[in-house]
């Protein structure tokens, strides 16, 4: 008989959060069934059989990926096909999902980012931007105030896809886990993009009806920051004090004990480099997880032990040993170079070279050889850049060192290495390390440049998001900040296939009737009082925010709060800001923003991870903006 665990074992402080967190939710799906029940009843909730499905579709969808483990896209697009096979989607309306302009903006945004990637561009925004903080609370202001700041003025979709990749690789030099920082990361975006009429496309899109069905002015670019500003300070202060327990550590950072292979590697400090006159720390080089600068080679002179303080000088040349991440990450700093001149010998472009590990076999011709002596590069047309040995520090330059079986080679080659050497008896492994080519540095000014580019144009409205971000990612592979074979590859194909699917489930929830009739249904709570009635408005774009679009929900519920307003004789003002920004904040699913989506992967969330975080955060904005709207904007 197993032994009873003592009570105060079972309530730890962990248990107590985990249980109330359940209770909360379990209050929040007891609360909308009650409700979805009294709906059901009302005689103004006559639906047809398809909308029924659309809800029950949609219902099961947010269930299978909240309670089952199986891809969100799979989900998804499962949900599509049962309403496109059952005749409530027709043909047009399903592709139309996966023909929307946000979503292929999205796709071509990350053509955009891989050009800013392969140039060192988005390391240089990492280092200006974000610095090297201490402590996550300390990673998320400085992650959280730029972002924020850029996407009042800049649409946050962009902002959002060029801070990924940054934030992936910021996160592992500072042993953070990413799913600590990718959340945050779309919220900020969301958090700006209330703050400003030019912040998201809501606003504008709000705007243009609120000048087109009434009689007010439209509004001002900063008219919506009296409420929005309030709400992003906010927010943000929220995910400062709940990051540690509302926020998973989905994906485990780095650490010195997660490789075994210990890579003995010499960089040298090019001449005229940027890192001259520069100290080590200065450098970036005490801050790469998992790596030891050992010892620094000056002319003939060798200098151990070495501080942070040490200063850098042309022609310097660095011995370090570390894990095989952190090697390629030195390998694509700026201003740090191999110490081997053999790089330069190799008859391919180094933007057509990676970086592959090689196990030597024991019948290999190398074998008792130096890597000199064998005449590596003329036998394999590569180059050794660093060999790790059992965990053994290899003494003595790359060139000096005999091989032996079992020692796994750090190369730099053509990609067609691969495909030659894997059915060779001279290695036992071969394996090329994803995203390893050589950065395009001289092309980074180009490419930053682009960017700006891109983003003037679409702010000022000369061009679309879509547009712009076109020209942007064309520019990119025609001048060559990255190649067109990288820029298809890096291409999150399943975030596309979630917005597709996830807009073709909206369209059928609005085709069908059922967001209206629901939408419809909640506003009878509203009586003749315009309080409530903004409350319940804001409640109801909130909600189908999160099911279907924030346009398509904005649409939707704008008539029927301008009905309302005009029955309670009110002014329209404080509805249209609560729709606003009721359709901008979406936080509790993954669906509802893109920017949310964009990051699901990158963070290794689950679905209700958004929950977790995203269902009090709603409530906050909502108190918020019920309170001071009518404040500043009268009824």
């Amino acid at each position: 008989m197993e032994a009873r665990r003592p009570l105060r074992r079972i309530l730890t402080p962990r248990n107590w959060k985990h249980w109330l967190l359940l209770g909360f939710m379990g209050l929040i799906a007891f609360s909308a069934m009650g409700l979805f029940s009294y709906m059901a009843t009302s005689p103004n909730f006559d639906l047809t059989w398809e909308a029924w499905i659309a809800i029950a579709v949609t219902i099961a969808v947010f269930l299978s990926n909240a309670a089952t483990s199986l891809p969100t896209e799979i989900v998804f697009l499962g949900g599509a096909a049962v309403l496109f096979v059952s005749g409530i989607l027709t043909e047009e309306d399903t592709l139309a999902g996966f023909s929307n302009p946000g979503m292929i903006t999205v796709a071509v945004l990350y053509v955009v980012v891989t050009g800013l990637s392969q140039t060192g561009g988005l390391n240089w925004i990492s280092q200006r931007v974000l610095g090297l903080p201490k402590g996550q609370n300390a990673a998320l202001f400085r992650m959280m105030i730029p972002v924020t700041g850029m996407s009042a003025f800049l649409n946050n979709t962009p902002v959002v896809a060029m801070f990924i990749p940054v934030i992936s690789d910021w996160a592992r030099k500072l042993k953070i886990s990413p799913s600590k920082l990718m959340i945050p990361l779309s919220y900020a975006a969301i958090f700006g993009g209330v703050c400003t009429l030019i912040g998201t496309s809501t606003n504008l899109v709000v705007n243009g009806l609120l000048i087109s069905s009434t009689d007010l002015p439209g509004l001002k670019l900063f008219d919506l920051a009296v409420v929005g500003l309030p709400c992003a300070i906010a927010g943000t202060i929220y995910l400062f004090l709940t990051n540690r327990w509302l926020l998973p550590s989905r994906k485990p950072v780095i650490s010195e004990t997660d490789d075994v292979r210990q890579y003995t590697v010499e960089m040298m400090v090019s001449m005229d480099s940027p890192l001259s006159n520069k100290s080590i720390e200065q450098a970036g080089l005490r801050n790469l997880p998992g790596l030891y600068l050992v010892e620094i080679i000056r002319d003939s002179r060798i200098i151990p032990a070495v501080g942070p303080q040490e200063i850098l000088q042309d022609g310097d040349r660095l011995v370090f040993i570390g894990m095989i991440d952190s090697i390629v990450d030195l390998h694509r700093l700026r201003g740090l170079q191999p110490a081997t001149d053999e790089v330069f010998k190799l008859n391919t472009p180094r933007s057509k070279r990676c970086l592959i590990e090689a196990v030597v076999s024991n019948t290999c011709p190398m074998l008792g050889k130096t890597i000199r002596e064998g005449k590596f590069r003329t036998q394999y047309n590569a180059v050794v850049l660093a060999v790790a040995r059992n965990g053994e520090r290899l003494s003595g330059k790359i060139g000096s060192i005999s091989l032996r079986a079992g020692d796994t080679l750090l190369l730099e080659a053509n990609a067609n290495f691969l495909s030659q050497q894997r059915i060779s008896n001279d290695f036992y492994l071969v394996n090329g390390i994803p995203n390893s080519e050589p950065l395009r540095h001289e092309k980074a000014p180009l490419a930053l440049i682009i960017l700006v580019a891109m983003v003037i144009l679409a702010s000022f409205g000369w061009l679309t998001m879509l547009k712009a971000a076109v020209l942007a990612s064309v520019a990119m592979i025609v001048t060559g900040c990255c190649s067109s074979i990288r820029a298809l590859r890096n291409i999150e194909w399943s975030v596309l296939l979630v917005i597709g699917s996830a807009l073709s489930i909206g369209k059928a929830l609005d085709t069908t009737g059922a967001a209206g009739a629901i939408a419809s249904t909640l506003i009878q709570f509203a009586g003749d009082n315009p309080w409530l009635a903004l409350t319940i408005i804001y409640a109801v774009t909130n909600l189908l925010t999160e099911i279907i679009t924030n346009n398509a929900a904005a649409a939707l519920v704008f008539p029927i709060a301008l009905a309302l307003s005009q029955s309670l004789e009110v002014s329209f003002m404080p509805f249209a800001i609560a729709i606003m920004i009721a359709a901008s904040a979406s936080f509790s699913t993954p669906i509802g923003y893109q920017t949310n989506l964009m990051v699901y992967g990158p963070g290794g969330y689950r679905f209700t991870d958004f929950m977790k975080v995203g269902i009090p955060l709603n409530i906050l904005f909502w108190l918020i903006t019920i309170t001071l709207t009518p404040l500043f904007y009268p009824f």
